[in-house]
């Protein structure tokens, strides 16, 4: 059994077949799915597709790109969701400098306070990075060094992408790598950057519906894709696509304390 770690199935590329999707996750042995929020309005929606299919879980906060224009108000939403019993974690947070570096400061501001939310609420963060690598790591370190609870600091590097350096900083604080599409495509790095990372410190993921991976690349991307993610992870690691899923399916589990998929 698979887990998605990372799937936004309230968007609005699900509306017409989102049923079907969750269909075919379930027929590739993806028992569970967590859909992280990119701002208020997307909470609310990934927590009504909870209540309407088992084995679905969300994320609370707020999209780095969603900072901008996010208020005090919209925090506060984000840190009333953390009480829901649908919501496992914090995020998806982080810092884009890919699109936009005029309100560096404000991604700052925020992805600070969604961490010290995390470790109050003691929840995992889940962190989307672009190009920003260096600062993340950077403030999530000074960050642990501010809290009384150090021990509370955990999540997931979403869409792994960088060197093995990088990941050990990323597990020293508390942080599995989730890999995804990227790593199947045959242009890019990461397959060879992921060969040297222990399988206990890594999730797997499909970003849902972007970044599809092969042979599905350039299609809109679906939960039941991860199995694809899977199939290329045990090959990098020369072991069978079986112990692949049970080792990445027990981390996210323990990282995001959900039940097994008889209940425990």
């Amino acid at each position: 059994m698979l887990i998605d770690t990372h799937a936004h199935l309230y968007l609005d590329q699900f509306d017409d077949d989102r049923a079907a999707v969750l269909d075919r996750a379930r027929e590739a042995e993806v028992e569970t799915i967590v859909m992280p929020a990119i701002d208020v309005p997307s909470i609310q929606q990934a927590v009504d597709l909870c209540a309407q299919t088992d084995g679905l879980y969300a994320m609370t906060g707020l999209h780095p790109s969603a900072t901008e224009e996010a208020t005090d108000e919209d925090f506060e939403a984000v840190k009333e969701w953390c009480h829901h019993p649908s919501i496992v974690a914090i995020g998806e947070s982080g810092l884009d400098y890919y699109w936009d570096r005029s309100f560096d400061d404000r991604q700052h501001a925020f992805f600070r306070r969604h961490i010290r939310l995390a470790i109050e609420a003691d929840l995992p963060l889940v962190i989307h990075n672009r190009e920003a690598t260096d600062d993340i790591l950077d403030i999530l370190e000074e960050e642990r060094t501010r809290t009384d609870h150090p021990e509370r600091m955990r999540g997931i590097l979403h869409c792994y992408v960088d060197p093995p350096a990088v990941a050990e900083r990323a597990w020293e604080l508390g942080f599995y790598l989730g890999v995804g599409g990227i790593m199947t495509f045959s242009n890019s790095e990461v397959d060879e950057y992921v060969a040297e990372v222990p399988l206990e410190h890594i999730v797997i993921e499909t970003d849902s519906p972007y970044l599809a991976p092969e042979p599905h690349r350039g299609d809109r991307n679906e939960p039941a894709y991860v199995r694809d993610v899977a199939k290329r992870l045990a090959e990098i690691k020369e072991l069978s696509l079986a112990e692949v899923a049970e080792v990445t399916t027990r981390n996210a589990r323990n990282l995001y304390e959900l039940p097994d998929a008889d209940g425990r």
